[in-house]
């Protein structure tokens, strides 16, 4: 998430955690009810992490998290063990992988999809293509603002999905069409050839008439 302003950078969650943006470190906040302490047993709140970073990985499969980036950690305070890692009360970020661009390329950027909340822009990884012109916040300015490295993924730079290579040659391009049906083509073409060189010459004649 970036700032209205352009100044900070946070995260947020995926289900009740939209409605929070934290920071690098940040306390858990439950959004459900204030009066506990997170974690609690009797609440699914607080921050969740995975002891492995492939398990994180396969979580980004599911299309509730595919955009999302992975965070590695350090959690601390009360702490809640579940069966794939621990839910917990305060975390510090200590560095940010971005996953892949939509189209498969890998990320060069972040850029803002829209769906933000108040004083808060969402961003998510782009590559060079298809940001295009668009104006984006690199991974150095990133990097300065959330004040932690920011990478691509290895998993993501391992993947085996990846964008086909353009292709070459006199096969390059559209399929070449049978000569008996250019015939169609090409009179349409003439014909409208004819039609604009005709008005062309409309005008002429009108300008050069003496008047």
């Amino acid at each position: 998430m970036l700032s209205a302003d352009g100044t900070a950078v946070g995260f947020n969650g995926v289900a009740l955690g939209r409605s929070q943006v934290y920071g690098t470190v940040a306390e858990a906040v439950c959004v459900q009810s204030p009066r506990h302490r997170c974690p609690s047993t009797w609440c699914d709140c607080g921050f969740y992490c995975f002891h492995d970073a492939d398990q994180a990985r396969g979580l980004a499969c599911d299309e509730q998290y595919e955009r999302s980036v992975l965070l590695e950690v350090l959690a601390s305070g009360r702490y809640v063990s579940y069966e794939l890692g621990l839910r917990y009360q305060r975390q510090t970020v200590r560095s940010v992988h971005l996953g892949r661009c939509r189209c498969g390329r890998t990320a060069a950027a972040l850029d803002d999809v829209g769906g933000g909340i108040v004083g808060w822009r969402r961003l998510e990884a782009v590559c060079r293509e298809c940001a295009g012109r668009r104006a984006v916040l690199s991974l150095e300015q990133l990097t300065r603002l959330a004040g932690v490295p920011v990478t691509v993924d290895e998993g993501a730079e391992r993947s085996v999905l990846a964008p086909l290579a353009p292709l070459s040659g006199p096969d390059s391009g559209s399929a070449a069409l049978p000569p008996e049906a250019e015939i169609p083509l090409l009179s349409a073409e003439v014909t409208l050839l004819q039609a604009r060189l005709d008005e062309v010459q409309r005008r002429l004649q009108r300008l050069t008439e003496p008047s």
